[in-house]
């Protein structure tokens, strides 16, 4: 990692040295997992979930975007679950800043969804 990348990471709060959780992890919401992975990149204190770990069945892209200065433009997904709708409780970041490579595609939950370690199996 470059030292400007360091540097950007560090100060958006992320431990350069743990960045990758430990362990599995999920995101649920209706008591449905939406996703699941053991290879999470944790930035700001969000698990952002590599593409191929989501349940997209459970996902429709959304009409929303915001910016976040450092990581660029985020989509977001409205989560279906049995019918009910939780509108943008899913982003990611299609066209990161270089900052913010590692994260690319890959998606966090907000909005009631509960992402917390797996159980044991």
């Amino acid at each position: 990692m470059s030292t400007i990348t360091e540097k950007l990471w560090r100060l958006a709060g992320v431990d350069v040295g743990r960045a990758l959780a430990t362990g599995p992890v999920q995101a649920i919401w209706g008591g449905t997992v939406l996703a699941e992975s053991e290879n999470t990149v944790v930035v700001e204190g969000n698990h952002y979930f590599p593409p191929e770990d989501v349940n997209r069945e459970y996902l429709q892209a959304s009409d929303r975007h915001t910016t976040c200065p450092w990581k660029g433009v985020a989509s977001y997904y409205d989560v279906i679950v049995d019918g009910e709708r939780n509108q943008a409780a899913g982003w990611y970041y299609p066209k990161p800043s270089k900052a913010a490579a590692q994260i690319k595609d890959h998606v966090a939950f907000w909005h009631g969804v509960k992402v917390k370690r797996a159980p044991q199996r």
